[in-house]
C-alpha cells in the first residue's frame, strides 16, 4: 500500500511543472488527458492545480466539470472551487459548495483559515449579513489560528454589508492591522458617507496608499464635498503618490461639479503622459468634465480622439452638446452613433431628447420618445417624460403639456409638475399653474421653490394680493428659501459662495461690483421683473 503510493505522488510529481507552465485552458486539455490516461482522475492534488488553472483563465464549466470528477474531494479542492466561484462573481454557487463541504457523505469537510476570505467576499456581493455573521461565529470557534487575511474579509464583508459598527469592532479587536485593514474601514466609512469618521482614520495612518487617498477622495466626491476630494488629491500630489486610473476617474467628476477647468486639464495631462488615455473609462470622465466645466469643443477633441467608443461615450457628448445648447449636433450625433451599430441606451435618449428641449424641437422630439419602444424596446421612464413635459411647456403647448402628464402610464413626480409649473410662469399661464401647484403641495407641502414660483407668477400679472397671500403662507408655514451656493476657480483655487455667509476677506469689493452690475441690470430687465425685485426687497424688510 505505502509503495503504491509513493508511485503515485511520483507520477503526480511529473506532471506539476506542466501545470506550472500551463498558461491557458487549451493547453490544460492535452494535459488533463494524460491524467485521466495514468488514471489519477481522483488526485485531489492535481484536481486542485487544474482548477486553479481554469480559475486565472476565467472557465468555471471546465473547473466544476474536474471538481465533479472527483468522488472524494478534499479541504484544498473545496477550497480551489470556492475561490473560483467567487472571483468570477458566481457567489451563489459559492455558498452553496460551501454549505456543502460539512454534508460530504464519506467524510465531511471542516473549511479552514483559507476558505473564508473567499466565502466572506461571495456574503459581501450578495449583501447576505446573516450569513456572514455565522461565518464570523465559526471562524471564532477555530481560535487564535484566524490572521489578517480573515479580519480585512470580515471588515469588508461588514462594510459591503452597511454593518459598519461590526466592521470598527473587527478593526478594533485586531492583533495586527496593516495598510489593507485601514483601507477597508476607511472605505466602508467613505461608502457611507461618513467622511468625519473617514477623516479620522486617515489621519491616523502611519502609511498611506494610492488606495488610501482614493478612498477618501472618492468618499467626499460621493458626498458632494467636491472641494474636500481636490483638496485631499492636492494634498495626495505632494506626497509624490502617483495617480492611478481609479483616482482619476475619482476626481473627475469633483472636478466637474466644481467647475475646476484648470485641475482638469491637469488631470488630461496627466493622463496623456501616462498613457492612461487608452482606457475608454478615463476619457468618458474626461468628456464630463469639459463638458460641465464648460468647455464642450475640449470635450469633443477628446471624443473624436478616443480608441475605443462605447455608449457611455456617446450618451456623454450627446448630453453635454444638449446642454451647451447646441440642440442639432447633439441629434445628428445620435444619428451617427446608430449608423456605426451603437444601440442607444435609456440615458442617451434622455440627452437627445433634452438636446430637443433646448432646441425647442418639439417634433423632432415627440418621434425620437415614440422610437424608444418601437424601436429599441425601451420603456420611458418618469424622467423621459419629464422632457417631453419641458419640450412642450418650454415651446408653450401648456395645454398639449398638461393632457400629456394626464395620460401618462406612470403616476407624476413632483418634478414633472415642477416642470409644468416653470412653463406656466414663462408664458404667464395662471390657470394651469394652478392646477399644477395643487398637485405640488400634495407631493411636496414643504418645497420652498413651488410657493415662489407661483408667487413670481402671480406677480407677473400684477396680482399683488395674491402675491401676499402666498407669502404669508409661507411664513405661517415657516418656510424659508434654501440658501444659494456658486463655486469659482481662479487661479487653481475654488471658492465657494453661500448666501448670507460675510466671511469672505474682499467682501466689500464684491459687493461693489454687485451695485454696479444691479445697476446695470435695472436699465435692461424687464419692468415687472423690477417691480417683482422691489416688492421682494420690502416684503424682507417689514417681515
Amino acid at each position: 500500500m505505502g509503495s503504491s503510493i509513493t508511485v503515485i505522488r511520483a507520477i503526480e510529481d511529473k506532471f506539476v511543472p506542466l501545470l506550472q507552465g500551463c498558461r491557458s485552458v487549451i493547453e490544460l486539455k492535452p494535459i488533463h488527458a494524460q491524467v485521466l490516461r495514468f488514471g489519477l482522475n481522483q488526485s485531489n492534488f492535481l484536481a486542485t492545480k487544474m482548477v486553479d488553472i481554469c480559475d486565472i483563465n476565467g472557465d468555471i464549466d471546465y473547473a466544476a466539470s474536474i471538481f465533479r470528477q472527483v468522488l472524494k474531494p478534499n479541504v484544498f479542492l473545496y477550497n480551489a472551487m470556492v475561490r473560483t466561484y467567487s472571483h468570477n462573481g458566481l457567489f451563489n454557487q459559492a455558498i452553496s459548495l460551501y454549505k456543502q463541504m460539512p454534508r460530504e457523505k464519506e467524510e465531511p469537510i471542516s473549511p479552514d483559515k483559507f476558505t473564508f476570505p473567499f466565502i466572506l467576499k461571495a456574503c459581501a456581493g450578495l449583501l447576505i449579513l446573516d450569513l456572514g455573521k455565522q461565518i464570523h461565529s465559526h471562524i471564532c470557534k477555530l481560535g487564535p489560528d484566524q490572521n489578517t487575511y480573515i479580519e480585512n474579509a470580515l471588515m469588508d464583508m461588514y462594510t459591503k454589508c452597511g454593518s459598519i459598527a461590526s466592521a470598527q469592532q473587527v478593526f478594533d479587536e485586531m492583533r495586527e492591522k496593516d495598510v489593507v485593514s485601514w483601507n477597508a474601514l476607511i472605505t466602508g466609512y467613505a461608502r457611507l458617507g461618513n467622511m468625519n469618521s473617514a477623516t479620522r482614520l486617515f489621519n491616523q495612518m502611519l502609511e498611506k496608499t494610492i488606495v488610501s487617498w482614493t478612498a477618501m477622495i472618492t468618499g467626499y466626491t460621493n458626498a458632494g464635498r467636491s472641494a474636500d476630494a481636490l483638496k485631499i488629491f492636492r494634498e495626495m500630489q505632494l506626497t509624490e503618490t502617483k495617480p492611478d486610473y481609479i483616482s482619476i476617474l475619482s476626481i473627475l467628476p469633483a472636478c466637474a461639479q466644481l467647475g475646476a477647468l484648470e485641475a482638469g486639464q491637469w488631470i488630461h495631462s496627466f493622463a496623456d503622459k501616462n498613457g492612461l488615455l487608452e482606457k475608454t473609462c478615463i476619457c468618458n470622465a474626461l468628456i464630463e468634465m469639459y463638458a460641465k466645466c464648460g468647455s464642450i469643443e475640449k470635450a469633443n477633441q477628446v471624443f473624436n480622439e478616443m480608441l475605443i467608443r462605447d455608449v457611455i461615450s456617446w450618451t456623454i457628448m450627446i448630453s453635454g452638446l444638449a446642454s451647451h445648447g447646441r440642440a442639432q449636433e447633439a441629434i445628428n450625433l445620435y444619428v451617427n452613433m446608430k449608423n456605426e451599430g451603437i444601440k442607444p441606451n435609456s440615458i442617451t435618449y434622455l440627452g437627445v431628447l433634452s438636446a430637443c428641449v433646448h432646441g425647442g424641437l418639439v417634433v423632432e422630439g415627440l418621434k425620437l420618445f415614440e422610437s424608444m419602444t418601437k424601436e429599441h424596446c425601451i420603456d420611458p421612464e418618469v424622467e423621459h417624460y419629464g422632457c417631453i413635459v419641458d419640450l412642450y411647456g418650454r415651446s408653450g403647448f401648456l395645454d398639449e403639456a398638461l393632457q400629456f402628464v394626464q395620460r401618462m402610464p406612470i403616476k407624476p413626480d413632483a418634478t414633472i409638475w415642477g416642470s409644468l409649473l416653470s412653463a406656466c410662469r414663462t408664458h404667464g399661464n395662471a390657470r394651469i399653474a394652478m392646477v399644477a401647484m395643487e398637485r405640488l403641495l400634495e407631493l411636496e407641502p414643504k418645497e420652498t421653490g413651488n410657493y415662489v414660483l407661483i408667487s413670481n407668477i402671480y406677480a407677473n400679472e400684477g396680482r399683488w394680493d395674491d402675491v401676499s397671500r402666498v407669502r404669508k403662507l409661507m411664513r405661517r408655514k415657516k418656510l424659508q428659501k434654501t440658501p444659494g451656493c456658486s463655486s469659482i476657480e481662479v487661479n487653481n483655487v475654488v471658492t465657494e459662495f453661500v448666501v448670507g455667509d460675510d466671511s469672505h476677506p474682499e467682501l466689500d469689493k464684491m459687493y461693489e461690483m454687485l451695485g454696479v452690475l444691479a445697476h446695470q441690470l435695472k436699465k435692461e430687465e424687464e419692468p415687472s421683473l423690477t417691480e417683482l425685485a422691489l416688492y421682494e426687497f420690502l416684503e424682507a424688510a417689514n417681515a
